[in-house]
């Protein structure tokens, strides 16, 4: 029986995969717990329309995450911490703080976004990668100075 998916299922495929399994095994276990639904000939072609759909969408969505990647790429943020001798901070320079630097220049992004290799703990300036979107990054140059 052919049954088009509507959650991923472990070792079975993703949503909306059109795959071949059991009768008993799509009547019995799949359909009644609303992890797939039979393949009609009106499903197929819905789900071909959807996934059409879906796939110019996503296409609008990593182009427009390519135009922030570029206007993101080489911006400089500066952040004011306090720092003690020989230039170490009282404390550390954290995503979060990255992250809101970034909004108040005129960015939208998310702390989750911004990723720190090693954690910034001395004045200076660093590199810092920020995902625009999946595949897009970006990189910021933060500068610490002595608040």
């Amino acid at each position: 029986m052919k049954v088009i998916l509507s959650q991923d299922v472990r070792n079975l495929g993703k949503v909306g995969d059109l795959v071949r399994v059991a009768d008993g095994f799509a009547r019995n276990y799949l359909i009644p717990r609303k992890l797939a639904m039979v393949a009609t000939e009106n499903r197929i072609k819905e789900y071909k329309h959807l996934q059409a759909v879906a796939e110019a969408k996503k296409k609008k969505a990593v182009a427009a995450a390519k135009k922030t990647a570029v206007k993101l790429n080489g911006q400089t943020v500066v952040i004011k911490a306090q720092a003690g001798e020989q230039d170490k901070l009282f404390g550390t320079v954290t995503n979060n703080d990255i992250a809101q630097a970034l909004v108040k220049a005129g960015f939208n992004v998310d702390r989750r976004d911004v990723v720190i290799e090693e954690p910034i703990k001395f004045l200076g300036q660093f590199p810092v990668k920020v995902k625009v979107a999946t595949g897009v990054d970006a990189e910021v140059k933060v500068t610490v100075e002595r608040a």
